[in-house]
């Protein structure tokens, strides 16, 4: 080892006992190679959107200025790749790798989970790791990355019986993410639930793997979740309509309130629909849940009815049956809706995951599955952001009631005769 590499890393000891911020000269190629992946997921997920003048509305768009990602072996010079969104819905690209105003690396025990699930197996992990670690990734063997790999699944189950009596979650998010991995019979579903407790705090809540994410498979899990100790209900849970979640939520949590999620809905709508009028039909989508009244965007549905119902059955029948469901969040404080409107705090911590594009030559368990994303969505978590208006969480817990946001006061003796009513 040279003198340079002495005065970053420290002592020969401090590095084999923590294996962290350990980045060297090729290490902004790898960097940015894994960046371009990420970006190129998003930009698949949107390829099927234009805008009203019959472009892609989600494009590339030059990069942000050059920074650096302080590391173990210095300084290591980044460019990160910017998105252009047409339609105006806000679109942007955040890379889970290396996510916004970041400074430092991420320890190398966080990198080579990802490593191994962007299709590097467990005999070429030290040849890829010598772009990061240099001579030092000499102690990174097989047998030592498959010791690693079983510490995951072991934390991971430990994680997984963890006592949850102390803890109640205001909202959940859940969503059924098929690894492009192979298991030992199938691709496997990964069942994730993230949670925001009464502070604002997301939490990774749950995650296991189920059969085509059926009900069996989600009220399992919950019901693991109330043996554990996690009594309280949460006031809403979000999610893909195609979800067996649903089933399972009115069965374990008959008084959680369900809101469908509108990126997902916008999509499958979209999609029976021709390319030539998806431009239009997004607007019309965007004038219902960007409405600032519930009546407004009733009203707003009954115009997409009306619009496209007569030659596009099928995708006005894929908006109408939801209709409810897509509305829930008008009930709630106006300054959570672009939290609870969509499914994002998975979609986004998991894209890479979901969107990855380089398979791995061999399968792996299912343990080993679940430990190697289980280490992913810890990482992930350290970066996730308190819930905007989370001051208003404990009003939601309380059961205040939200109308098109904004708390409703009863007239006096008005609460008493609404619990008559239904006392009767």
């Amino acid at each position: 080892m040279n003198e340079n590499s002495e005065r970053w890393l420290g002592t020969p000891g401090s590095i084999q006992d923590s294996l962290t911020e350990l980045l060297r000269q090729g290490a902004r190629g790898l960097i940015e190679k894994a960046v371009e992946a990420e970006l190129q997921g998003l930009l698949d997920q949107y390829e099927n959107v234009i805008d009203l003048a019959g472009r892609q509305a989600v494009v590339r768009n030059g990069y942000l200025p050059e920074r650096e990602i302080l590391t173990g072996l210095g300084p290591v010079p980044v460019r990160i790749p910017k998105v252009r969104d047409r339609s105006g819905s806000g679109v942007k690209f955040n890379s889970a790798l290396v996510p916004p105003y970041v400074r430092k690396a991420q320890r190398v025990e966080a990198a080579l989970p990802w490593l191994y699930l962007r299709g590097i197996s467990t005999g070429d992990m030290q040849e890829a790791l010598s772009v990061l670690l240099g001579d030092e990734a000499q102690g990174l063997s097989p047998a030592v990355v498959s010791r690693l790999k079983a510490e995951w699944s072991e934390a991971h189950a430990a994680w997984n019986r963890r006592d949850l009596s102390g803890e109640s979650y205001v909202y959940v998010w859940a969503d059924g993410i098929y690894s492009a991995l192979r298991g030992e019979d199938d691709r496997l579903c990964l069942l994730v639930l993230i949670g925001v407790n009464e502070q604002g705090e997301k939490r990774l809540l749950a995650l296991s793997d189920g059969y085509r994410e059926s009900k069996a498979s989600w009220l399992s899990l919950i019901q693991d979740l109330q043996a554990r100790g996690l009594k309280t209900p949460p006031a809403l849970g979000i999610g893909d309509g195609a979800l067996g979640f649903w089933a399972a939520l009115d069965e374990a949590w008959p008084q959680t309130r369900s809101q469908r999620c509108w990126v997902h809905k916008t999509a499958n709508v979209l999609n029976e629909m021709p390319k030539s009028i998806q431009a239009k039909a997004k607007a019309g989508l965007h004038e219902i849940w960007m409405a600032e009244t519930q009546v407004q965007a009733e009203k707003a549905f009954d115009r997409f009815a009306r619009d496209f119902g007569a030659k596009h059955p099928k995708a006005v029948e894929k908006l109408l049956k939801d209709r409810a469901a897509l509305l829930a969040f008008y009930d709630f404080p106006a300054e959570h809706w672009m939290h609870i409107r969509t499914t994002n705090p998975i979609e986004s911590s998991f894209a890479t995951i979901r969107h990855r594009t380089i398979r791995t030559k061999n399968c792996v368990s299912r343990n080993t599955l679940l430990g190697l994303v289980f280490q992913l969505a810890l990482t992930a978590e350290q970066s996730w952001r308190k819930l905007g208006g989370f001051r208003l969480l404990p009003e939601v817990v309380r059961g205040v009631r939200f109308q098109d946001g904004f708390a409703v006061v009863d007239p006096p003796g008005e609460a008493e005769n609404d619990q008559q009513k239904l006392a009767a």
